[in-house]
């Protein structure tokens, strides 16, 4: 069993393996599919959905070629771990924190951050993100420094 301070673990699956986890990606992508563990003694048990989306995602990462890591995370994270989630320096997450654009609590002097606040964060961020590079190149568009010839050369 996982402990939270273990060492993330990549795992590539071995050549062999691969038309197996093709396989059980097809298998996987059925809808209203009901995925159960059987053990030898022949008992079934449901998967759960939150554990079932877990699965999904390992198989389809592995099936597309890519290696698998499962990184374990609190619920509750310092603040180096949710800078490290976020992909910025903590000196920035606290500013973040201070302007309360994350929710937080103290614990004693400690800040703490709910992991399902900085997920919300990240999907608002992503998002704003997204809408701004389609604004810039519509803008791009409009003044004639980008058009639909030169994004096909890029593709």
């Amino acid at each position: 069993m996982l402990k939270h301070n273990v060492p993330v673990e990549s795992v590539m699956p071995p050549e062999q393996d691969v038309q197996s986890i093709k396989e059980l990606e097809h298998i996987l992508r059925v809808k209203g599919y009901q995925a159960k563990l059987v053990g030898a003694d022949g008992e079934e048990i449901s998967i759960p959905d939150s554990v079932y989306q877990v699965l999904h995602q390992a198989v389809h990462a592995m099936a597309s070629g890519k290696v698998v890591s499962i990184v374990i995370q609190d619920r509750e994270l310092t603040t180096q771990k949710a800078a490290d989630f976020l992909k910025v320096s903590r000196p920035h997450l606290i500013k973040l924190l201070e302007q309360k654009e994350i929710p937080h609590i103290m614990v004693g002097t400690h800040r703490r951050i709910r992991f399902e606040d900085l997920v919300k964060y990240k999907k608002q961020r992503d998002s704003k993100r997204q809408e701004g590079l389609k604004q810039f190149t519509q803008f791009l568009e409009d003044e004639g420094f980008y058009d639909d010839e030169s994004s096909e050369l890029d593709q």
